[in-house]
């Protein structure tokens, strides 16, 4: 019985080993694939990276920096245009109170030294409206739709050389391809023979070109779109700040 019974704890023991080893496989398991999912990841993004840089080496380097330089430089006109745009943006409500009270308190001179410390298009035009007040009122309107015309040029300043890349940006794309297919059939005629992977690889190549200018176009239309409607809204806001601003001077004119 005293031989059985060691038996029985040595079975027991090797059990327990046993199941002690099968957890800590179980945790090393675990561990690895924890420690290996950032390591894909990682491998992952490096991969998409190594593939932009391989497609844009493909299409060749001429055209792919030609277009990759309308696109920057499309960009750049772009952002300056919107922080101008939005620079240019004021409160007229605010503005037309405080020329109103400034009439009432000091005349032209006060309310043309408000429109001096405020800055935008919409408080430049008042200003050459109030400062040919004393002319009457038909020379006040004829200043503002004249100098209004000014503000909304310098506003549009810009927008056609972002017209300009979005226009080139697709043709020069095409034209790599165009310049990439007789490459290709180049190709062909020095081999002597039409393989299949021949004409893929070389079409491939020159399609890539087409496929970056169609997406320079694309994103610098869209800046486009936005920068029109902003402009649009703005030149908006001066028409009826500048009728408003007539309505005061009238009041102001009627109460002399």
């Amino acid at each position: 019985m005293f031989g059985a019974s060691i038996s029985i704890f040595a079975q027991d023991e090797v059990a327990e080993a046993i199941d002690t080893s099968a957890m800590v496989e179980t945790d090393t398991l675990e561990v690895e694939e924890v420690s290996t999912a950032p390591a894909a990841a990682v491998e992952e993004e490096v991969s998409i990276h190594k593939q932009i840089k391989i497609k844009f080496i493909e299409g060749g380097p001429e055209f792919m920096g030609i277009v990759l330089l309308a696109l920057i430089l499309g960009l750049a006109l772009a952002i300056e245009r919107i922080i101008y745009l939005n620079l240019a943006t004021t409160n007229t409500e605010k503005l037309l109170s405080n020329i109103e009270e400034a009439l009432q308190q000091g005349g032209i001179e006060a309310a043309k030294e408000v429109c001096r410390n405020t800055r935008g298009p919409v408080a430049s035009i008042f200003y050459q409206g109030l400062d040919r007040a004393n002319e009457g009122i038909d020379v006040v309107e004829k200043s503002v739709v004249t100098y209004g015309s000014v503000q909304m040029g310098q506003l549009e300043s810009g927008l056609t050389w972002i017209a300009l890349f979005i226009a080139i940006a697709p043709m020069l794309g095409f034209m790599g391809t165009v310049i990439g297919m007789i490459s290709a059939f180049d190709a062909i005629e020095a081999a002597g023979d039409i393989s299949p992977s021949l004409v893929a690889g070389g079409i491939k190549i020159a399609l890539i070109t087409t496929v970056f200018g169609l997406i320079v176009a694309i994103i610098l239309q869209v800046f486009y779109n936005y920068l029109v409607s902003k402009i649009d809204k703005l030149v908006n806001t001066m028409e009826d700040a500048s009728i408003s601003l007539i309505d005061i001077l009238l009041k102001y004119n009627l109460k002399k």
